[in-house]
């Protein structure tokens, strides 16, 4: 992956984190990787817990962000979600969401779109 791209990427998971932090819930782990995968941003509030894929896209050349996240990266999220539930320590989540975060740069900043309940 070239270093521009790794940068645009890590700059989407940043404002993702931002939108979640604003939004009231904290941020767990970001980039937790297991053999199976990587999520990118686990969040919490109120022991629900929230799984996000964050799609960081500089154009619509190639597909939406949100349409990158078909059945088979659903599959691995779930499965790198189970994963991360395994080895968590404490409480059992009262419930779990996964979230798609559309991120695309703009002329004043970062846009953020944060599909809840995407799958």
């Amino acid at each position: 992956m070239s270093t521009h791209r790794r940068a645009l990427g890590l700059d989407g998971e940043a404002v993702a984190a931002g939108w979640y932090e604003r939004n009231g819930y904290v941020v767990c782990d970001r980039n937790w990787r297991c053999r199976d995968g990587e999520l990118d941003i686990i969040a919490e509030r109120d022991r629900h817990l929230v799984i996000c894929e964050v799609k960081t896209r500089s154009s619509t050349r190639y597909g939406s962000g949100a349409a990158a996240v078909d059945w088979r990266k659903q599959r691995t999220i779930r499965a790198v979600t189970a994963a991360y539930l395994r080895q968590r320590t404490g409480s059992a989540p009262a419930s779990i969401r996964f979230d798609v975060a559309v991120v695309t740069p703009g002329a004043h900043g970062y846009g953020i779109e944060v599909i809840e309940h995407a799958f």
